[in-house]
């Protein structure tokens, strides 16, 4: 079935493009973004059940941003009247030109920034689900939890725990402008199960996850995974530190994504360009990687959780080429920086909700598949490991260093997997010089959607990422 467009939208629209009308005899450009996203967290253990109504994305409000003079203002708020439009369109005029007034006062040290684009264009989504989360059976998703986690403490024999989390939420947002009409509505989920063995006095956890486009039914599939993640964290109360060194290296389509996330994320986002804070600006039209290398950046280039058919701007999903055979193409770029780069906006303007700013962010970030197996991959390696089971990651735009912390590494010697496993594995490097090492990836791709990015610390939001398996070459400790 279709997942249908909020009605709250639908009745608030056209009191909205009256607001727009009205604001727009005061200014050169006036947009509105409306959101409507309800949705639920699950949490189970062997001790604790919760409902929540909420996720990282459920929200509801309205924020208007405005051009006067070359400076952007902004007025966000989460209860609006349709009935008494004029009342609210002063009390947001004064609001705005306060803040305008208040910049030129401070001589506070401003972009001056050209309109944005306001190209008359309709667009309206409702992407296919199979269950709404406003309408799923909570309780019955919980029995489903309960089971899945009394089965992955059967399944170890060391376990004392199993973890699930799960989310499930349907987005609607509606922008306009004076001659831009854009509705979408889809639901995205994720959920993940962790297994923790003690033996000894030393604790273990590994997790599976699940993660797409798709409605709550998404969570069967953690009775299938929990079984793999109670097999590793039993696996890993036997492993090994690792010795530090350079090793050569296959990664998961998990660390891939990582990698990738890390490496070509934060890097190439443009409005890290207008600031000077990223090296990748001075490396666009270089190499930096192999020719095995290709990496596509956007909500258009794959159907995942961050799959929207348009961006908390009004521009529509793009499929940017970022690194082609090795060769950085470009970056990504919310709709003011592009302006003030002389770019095209790519569709990455995201905000954490409606009251956050919009920055430049990645939404699917993706390597390129190649040609080969992983049974070729793990046969041409004298020594080194696959890496499995990502972590964390932390990458310095400025100087493109690159940290990324896996679970765990399998040893491969001669060509073969030894049964060994290190954990846990930190690998570093600088990117250039571990994506120029690249020179196997494999036919297969995968991308997953769970948890979300922030900038810096701060502005949280989803993301997706992931590839084939890569072999290079690189730091472990």
């Amino acid at each position: 079935m279709k997942a249908p467009f909020s009605a709250y939208l639908t009745v608030i629209a056209p009191a909205l493009k009256e607001l727009i009308a009205l604001l727009r005899e005061d200014f050169a450009y006036v947009s509105v973004l409306a959101t409507d996203s309800p949705g639920f967290t699950l949490q189970v253990s062997q001790h604790t059940k919760s409902v929540t109504h909420a996720t990282m994305t459920t929200e509801r409000g309205i924020v208007v941003r405005v051009m006067q003079n070359g400076r952007y203002s902004e007025y966000a708020w989460n209860e609006f009247d349709p009935s008494d439009i004029r009342v609210c369109a002063e009390m947001i005029r004064e609001e705005l030109m306060k803040q305008i007034r208040m910049m030129e006062l401070m001589n506070i040290d401003t972009y001056e920034t050209g309109a944005l684009q306001d190209e008359p264009l309709t667009l309206f989504v409702e992407k296919e689900t199979d269950v709404l989360p406003e309408n799923a059976d909570t309780a019955m998703l919980l029995d489903l939890l309960q089971e899945i986690s009394d089965s992955g403490v059967s399944l170890a024999g060391h376990a004392v725990e199993c973890n699930l989390r799960v989310q499930s939420t349907h987005i609607s947002k509606l922008f306009l402008t004076e001659n831009r009409d854009l509705r979408q509505s889809y639901v995205y989920s994720e959920g993940m199960v962790s297994v923790v063995v003690v033996r000894d006095g030393e604790t273990r956890q590994a997790y599976e996850g699940v993660s797409g486009c798709a409605g709550p039914e998404i969570f069967e599939e953690l009775a299938r995974k929990v079984e793999t993640a109670a097999e590793t964290a039993e696996k890993m109360l036997d492993a090994e530190k690792i010795v530090p060194g350079e090793y050569d290296i296959i990664t998961t389509p998990e660390v891939t994504g990582l990698i990738a996330h890390e490496a070509f994320g934060h890097g190439v986002e443009m409005d890290m360009f207008v600031k000077n804070r990223a090296l990748g600006r001075e490396y666009i039209g270089s190499r930096v990687g192999s020719d095995l290398v290709s990496m596509h950046e956007g909500a258009a280039c794959a159907e995942s959780v961050t799959a929207y058919a348009f961006d908390d701007e009004g521009i529509l999903a793009g499929d940017v080429t970022e690194i082609d055979h090795g060769i950085l193409v470009t970056g990504i770029c919310d709709a003011l920086s592009a302006v003030r780069l002389g770019t095209k906006p790519t569709g990455n303007g995201k905000r954490e909700n409606y009251a956050h700013k919009a920055y430049t962010r990645m939404t699917n970030t993706v390597f390129d598949s190649g040609e080969s197996t992983l049974e070729e991959m793990i046969a041409s390696v004298s020594y080194g490991y696959l890496l499995d089971g990502m972590q964390s990651g932390m990458e310095d735009p400025k100087h493109w260093g690159i940290q990324c912390i896996v679970s765990r590494g399998y040893e491969i010697k001669d060509g073969k997997l030894t049964g060994k496993m290190v954990s846990p594995v930190v690998m570093t490097g600088y990117v250039p010089s571990l994506l120029g090492s690249v020179t196997m990836a494999s036919a297969d791709r995968v991308i997953a959607g769970n948890g979300g990015c922030g900038k810096g610390s701060k502005e949280w939001v989803k993301v997706a990422d992931g590839g084939p398996y890569l072999k290079a070459r690189a730091t472990l400790g």
